[in-house]
């Protein structure tokens, strides 16, 4: 017995658009806000301070090293608020600290 084939219908190209998968966590956000920052700025980045969840994202405290000197405890170190949307796309980041690597928080 023979099969019935139906022609296959195709997909508006609206469903085969690939969509940018979401941050996948803390982990994630942190990583993407790191090379984001370190692509605009074009300072190295040292670590990230701190990550939090938001309604629509997330924002992320990234430590870059501004100004490397010599001994490497005068070096300038910044703190920057990386804020990133759902998809993990670079919403806004501001610089919110400058210090000396060898400098304790107050």
């Amino acid at each position: 017995m023979a099969e019935e084939r139906r022609p296959r219908t195709r997909k508006s190209s609206a469903t085969t658009a690939r969509r940018t998968p979401g941050v996948r966590g803390a982990e994630h956000a942190a990583r993407t806000a790191r090379q984001s920052l370190e692509g605009l700025t074009g300072h190295p980045t040292e670590g990230v301070s701190a990550v939090g969840r938001e309604d629509d994202g997330w924002c992320v405290v990234v430590d870059v090293l501004e100004l490397p000197r010599i001994p490497d405890t005068t070096s300038l170190l910044a703190s920057y608020e990386v804020r990133l949307d759902q998809d993990g796309e670079l919403m806004e980041y501001r610089r919110v600290r400058r210090y000396r690597r060898g400098a304790a928080d107050e």
